[in-house]
C-alpha cells in the first residue's frame, strides 16, 4: 500500500483581532496533518500555544519528525478498521500506538503533538469506515440537533459593541484586562442589559495573583458573576483551594488541566468546580471525551472549549464531542467564520455557526466531514512518503531539504 503524510502549518490572516491576557492574536497559528493510505486520506488538527501545555507549532513540527510513521502506517495498513477504532475507544491514543512515542525517552509526548496525530488517524479510519467521527468515538450515543454556544467578550471590543452585535446571548465569557474596574463595569453593563439568566464568566488566564484573586473575585461576585476561569498561575492548587473556599467563587480550570493526572490533581486539591475541556490541549478528541467523562463521575461541571483560530479539524472534533454533552456548562463554537474570509479557508465545508440563534449543528460526511481545499497547499511545510524521509517544503511548493528519518 502507498502511504504519504503532508503537514501543513497554517497561518491565516484574522479578520478581526482577539486580546486577552496570556496572548493577542492577528493570524491562526495551527499544524494540519493529512494521512493518506492508497487513496483514502485522513486529516488532523492540533492548535498548540506555549502558555498553555509549553508546546509551539515548531516543537510540535520537530517532535513529528521524530515519530516512526513507517510504524504507524504498518498498523494502519494491516489491522481491519473496525478493529484498530475497538482498540482506540477501549485504550485511546497512546496506548494503542505506544511505538510511536519511544523517541520521548520516557517523557510523555506533549498533548498537541497527540492530537495531531490521533484526529488524523480517526478521520482515516472513519472514512474507510463511511461512518462520521461521532459514531466510532461515541457509539450509541444521541446526538442533539443543536446546541448553543457562548459568545466571548475579548479586549479588541467594547461591551457596548459587543452587546449590540454579537446575541442572542446564551452564556458569556469575558475576557479579564489589567484593571479590575474597568472588568466590573463591563459585568455590570452584562448584567444590566441581559439580566440575571446568562451565565457570566470572567477568564483571567492565570494573570491574578494569591493576594489580589479573593478581593477581585468578591467584588466580581457581586457584580454578577457566576464563575471565574483559571484565576491564578497554572497548577496553582494550594491557593485555588484558599480562594474557593474564601469567597465561595466557582472556580472553572483550564490551562491548568491538559491531562488526566491534572485533572486528578485539581479534585485531589479541591482546586476547582469546573474545567474547560479543549481537543487540542487535552491531547484529542477520545482523551477530551474521557475528561468529560471523568468530570461527570466527580461531580464536575465542564466547558467544551476552543483554541481561538482552529482552521478546520479541530472545530468540528470539538462540536462532535459539544453535541453529545447535553450537560455541559458551556459550549463555544468557534469563530471561524468571524476570524477569517471564507476565500482563504483551508477546508470544505466552513465549519459555521447559526448566528440568528447562536447554535451549532452536526455536520455531515464521514470522519470530521471536511476535505483540504486547494489554498492549503500554500502552507505545506513538510512531506513524507514510505519511499523518503521527511522532506522540508519551501512556499511554492518546492522540496528543499531532508529532515528526520520518519523511523525509516
Amino acid at each position: 500500500m502507498a502511504s504519504e503524510a503532508r503537514l501543513y502549518r497554517v497561518a491565516l490572516p484574522m479578520r478581526i483581532g482577539f486580546d486577552h491576557p496570556a496572548a493577542r492574536r492577528r493570524t491562526s497559528d495551527s499544524l494540519v496533518l493529512r494521512l493518506t493510505v492508497d487513496d483514502v486520506t485522513g486529516i488532523g488538527e492540533c492548535a498548540p500555544r506555549s502558555y498553555v501545555t509549553g508546546e509551539t507549532t515548531d516543537s510540535v513540527a520537530e517532535a513529528l519528525q521524530r515519530v516512526p510513521l513507517h510504524a504507524l502506517f504498518g498498523r494502519l495498513c494491516t489491522t481491519p478498521p473496525a478493529d484498530l477504532a475497538a482498540q482506540l475507544r477501549a485504550d485511546g491514543f497512546e496506548s494503542t500506538f505506544p511505538e510511536l512515542f519511544a523517541h520521548t525517552l520516557g517523557t510523555a509526548p506533549g498533548t498537541n503533538l497527540v492530537c495531531l496525530l490521533e484526529t488524523a488517524v480517526l478521520d482515516l479510519l472513519c472514512r474507510q469506515l463511511a461512518v462520521p467521527v461521532g459514531e466510532l468515538v461515541f457509539p450509541g450515543a444521541v446526538e442533539l440537533p443543536s446546541v448553543p454556544v457562548s459568545q466571548v467578550l475579548d479586549l479588541s471590543i467594547g461591551v457596548e459593541e459587543f452587546l449590540d452585535t454579537r446575541g442572542p446571548f446564551h452564556f458569556v465569557k469575558v475576557k479579564a484586562s489589567d484593571d479590575i474596574e474597568r472588568d466590573i463595569r463591563t459585568v455590570v453593563a452584562i448584567r444590566r442589559r441581559l439580566g440575571a439568566d446568562v451565565p457570566v464568566m470572567v477568564d483571567a488566564n492565570m494573570s491574578w495573583t494569591p493576594e489580589t484573586a479573593a478581593p477581585h473575585a468578591h467584588r466580581l461576585r457581586e457584580a454578577g458573576v457566576d464563575l471565574v476561569e483559571e484565576p491564578l498561575p497554572r497548577r496553582s492548587w494550594a491557593d485555588l483551594r484558599a480562594l474557593r473556599r474564601a469567597t465561595s467563587v466557582r472556580v472553572l480550570l483550564d490551562e491548568s488541566v491538559c491531562t488526566a493526572a491534572d485533572a486528578r490533581a485539581a479534585v485531589a486539591a479541591d482546586a476547582c468546580d469546573a474545567v474547560n475541556v479543549r481537543v487540542s490541549k487535552n491531547g484529542g478528541l477520545l482523551a477530551s471525551a474521557r475528561l468529560v467523562e471523568y468530570a461527570r463521575a466527580e461531580g464536575l461541571g465542564f466547558q467544551i472549549g476552543v483554541q481561538v483560530a482552529e482552521t478546520g479539524p479541530l472545530i468540528n472534533a470539538s462540536r462532535a464531542l459539544a453535541l453529545r454533552s447535553p450537560d455541559a456548562l458551556a459550549v463555544e463554537g468557534g469563530q471561524s467564520d468571524r476570524f477569517f474570509a471564507e476565500a482563504d479557508a483551508i477546508v470544505a465545508p466552513w465549519p459555521v455557526v447559526d448566528r440568528r440563534t447562536n447554535t451549532i449543528g452536526p455536520f455531515e460526511g464521514a470522519g470530521f466531514g471536511l476535505r483540504l481545499t486547494g489554498r492549503a497547499s500554500r502552507w505545506t511545510a513538510l512531506t513524507w512518503t514510505d519511499r523518503q524521509s521527511w522532506l522540508r517544503v519551501a512556499s511554492g511548493g518546492e522540496q528543499v531539504v531532508g529532515r528526520g528519518s520518519g523511523g525509516g
